[in-house]
């Protein structure tokens, strides 16, 4: 059925007339021949204010009237699309249902949003950064463009959330924004994340997103393989700055520390155990979750050799994250690493070739990285060919001496 077999009309409703002559205005809902609902716009004009079901005359009180009119219209318009997408049957009454829950003050999407970001606001610089709130602030200004968009609404229930709708808004992000598949993962986790708190708060019980799949990039090798790091060791570089921005890159791959920590990290963040390992101590800037990193003999000496070159009590002198970006590409060239090497792949390094690989349990890498979730410390390890090789051999050895049998 389509959108043609749709009418919305609006007729005063005269016999409840007050004493002034004003009647309440009702809609009236009709879906193909048989299928009729009716109810009132909380709305009322006198009777000699009202020609072919609208208000007449230009007062502003008419104007008012008439737009709100057209805003039932298409909303009503707008979830008989969106509902008859899916399945058909689609009645009168279900249509009227749901718009009237728009229009009471049921919980709304872009509403909690709202209030979402407004509590998010609060917390930056205590357990959440800046950069995360203009994520979320993204995210939202993108929906509300697609219900313009899609369904000509500025907001829509809740209830009106379902898989359909997160269907339309991915399709509608991959074609008519042309975002990258990456970009609109973000877009429809931070969606998730939204969803996830209201139903936590009791709002809507059923999940939308059950079932969906994003369109994934092709997988992207995000970490250096021994060889390539080898290479960046070794390669001259004929050029101070470019060994100045390697040394602060190896530092990351052999601390784990990201850029946003490593820049503010002082001598207080230095400690000596009883053993004499040093340790790097300190807390993400974006969680605030603590880490501890144990320093391998390579950070040791970068931080020896850089030993009061950064102002103040910095440990180490940064560039920043833009122009480190830019001469680690030239410094790929020259180690004929043909990929874009970035300042976030030396964390990845870390987490998959420094110490995944090399027999450091996945829960002691999630410590060390500061993540609040073993889950997130997956994407960054990958488990990598020659690691399962290694440990299959290991295990098939550990099986030879414990057990023995004659086939």
């Amino acid at each position: 059925m389509n959108q043609a077999n749709v009418k919305v009309s609006f007729y005063l409703k005269k016999s409840d007339a007050d004493a002034d002559g004003n009647c309440p205005v009702m809609a009236k809902l009709n879906v193909g021949k048989y299928s009729e609902a009716a109810f009132s716009v909380k709305m009322k004009v006198p009777q000699s204010r009202w020609a072919s079901g609208r208000a007449s005359g230009k007062s502003m009180a008419a104007k008012e009237i008439n737009n709100r009119l057209d805003e039932i219209r298409a909303m009503a318009l707008g979830i008989y699309a969106e509902q008859s997408a899916v399945r058909d049957g689609v009645t009168a009454e279900e249509v009227k249902g749901i718009l009237l829950g728009m229009a009471s003050g049921q919980e709304t999407l872009l509403g909690y949003f709202r209030r979402f970001i407004s509590n998010f606001e609060k917390r930056v610089g205590v357990n959440r950064t800046a950069g995360s709130l203009r994520a979320y602030r993204n995210a939202y200004n993108h929906i509300g463009r697609f219900l313009q968009v899609r369904y000509k609404l500025s907001d829509i229930p809740f209830s009106a959330l379902d898989r359909s709708f997160i269907d339309k808004y991915d399709l509608y992000l991959r074609t008519e924004r042309h975002l990258a598949p990456r970009t609109i993962i973000n877009l429809t986790v931070q969606l998730k994340t939204i969803v996830g708190e209201a139903i936590a708060d009791g709002i809507i019980t059923t999940y939308p997103f059950a079932g969906y799949e994003p369109v994934r990039s092709k997988n992207e090798q995000k970490y250096l393989t021994a060889e390539e790091l080898q290479r960046i060791m070794t390669t001259p570089l004929h050029r101070q700055t470019l060994y100045h921005v390697r040394d602060m890159f190896l530092f990351s791959c052999y601390t784990g520390i990201p850029y946003g920590d490593m820049r503010l990290l002082t001598k207080q963040n230095l400690s000596l155990a009883e053993d004499g390992t040093w340790w790097i101590k300190s807390a993400r800037q974006k969680t605030k979750i603590e880490f501890e990193i144990p320093l391998l003999d390579l950070p040791l000496r970068i931080l020896e050799k850089y030993r009061d070159a950064a102002p103040g009590d910095r440990l180490l002198p940064m560039y920043c994250n833009s122009m480190l970006n830019l001469y680690l590409k030239e410094i790929a060239r020259l180690c004929h690493i043909d990929r874009p090497l970035v300042f976030h792949m030396a964390r990845h390094t870390y987490a998959t070739e420094i110490t995944l690989s090399h027999g450091v349990p996945l829960e002691t890498v999630s410590k060390m990285l500061g993540h609040s979730q073993i889950e997130t410390t997956q994407i960054y390890a990958k488990v990598t060919d020659d690691k399962i090789d290694a440990d299959t051999k290991a295990l098939n050895r550990k099986n030879s001496e414990r057990f023995s049998v004659v086939i």
